[in-house]
């Protein structure tokens, strides 16, 4: 059997960062709220048509962004797109907990 010689790499526990991305965390607040956006269309049964006609863009659209073509939407167009499907979206603004460190932006999901 021949030997794999595989590097392991320990996550940050942001892919797009692990990628070496510069918008790395603008990518994973978009992969977070898609990947909500998908839960909700499944949870409804609703097929990408009837999914698209409640969001007003296209079917196909709708296709590519759940295939993960995050670029073309706005973080605020993904959190208007859960508006339309009788979520809340709240932004809460905190001071870091180490001073001098740069900020950084989370994703948390409320249960009912």
């Amino acid at each position: 059997m021949a030997e794999r010689d595989d590097d392991v790499h320990v996550s940050c526990g942001n892919v797009f960062a692990d990628l070496g991305l510069p918008d790395a965390e603008e990518l994973l607040l978009k992969a977070q709220l898609t990947a909500e956006l998908r839960r909700l269309i499944e949870s409804r049964t609703l097929t990408q048509t009837a999914a698209a006609k409640v969001l007003g863009i296209g079917q196909a659209d709708l296709s590519k962004l759940l295939r993960g073509s995050l670029r073309g939407y706005s973080v605020e167009r993904l959190m208007g797109f859960l508006t339309a499907f009788d979520r809340d979206v709240e932004i809460t603004m905190r001071p870091h907990p180490k001073a001098g460190e740069r900020g950084r932006i989370s994703v948390t999901l409320a249960t009912a």
